[in-house]
């Protein structure tokens, strides 16, 4: 869902890639490598991740740990601190077109869709509304 959301907040001549993590515990024990082995020039990180439960402050601060020990001091560093669907609700657009489902963007109106945050369960709701 971010392939939908990203092309609409960031300029076209920014090349963007995803890396994708197998779950926190992947993230966790392999940010490091991944990061210092980046070579390209002029990159910018964004790290995002799921609270899961945890404390959002520690989680954050353990994971910018990390990108300083790998020499990345300048990443970003973004934890949802319900779940990381609650952050897709919020863009019902971005759910649309990552999922390439006509009419979801409509839902967007919608009050429960106005606070994401306050949904009780945002995986359930995100796998409705995508009927998946």
């Amino acid at each position: 869902m971010l392939k939908g959301l990203l092309p609409s907040m960031i300029p076209e001549y920014i090349q963007v890639r995803y890396v994708i993590f197998q779950g926190k515990q992947d993230l966790e024990k392999q940010i490091v490598k991944k990061l210092r082995g980046w070579r390209t020039p002029d990159t910018f990180f964004v790290i995002l991740r799921d609270q899961d439960n945890g404390n959002c402050i520690e989680i954050r601060e353990n994971l910018m740990n990390k990108c300083r020990e790998a020499h990345r001091d300048n990443t970003m560093v973004r934890i949802a601190c319900t779940e990381l669907e609650s952050f897709y609700l919020g863009d019902l657009r971005a759910v649309e077109d990552g999922f390439d489902i006509p009419g979801i963007a409509e839902k967007q109106s919608l009050k429960k869709f106005q606070s994401p945050d306050s949904i009780k369960k945002p995986s359930e709701e995100l796998r409705n509304i995508t009927n998946g």
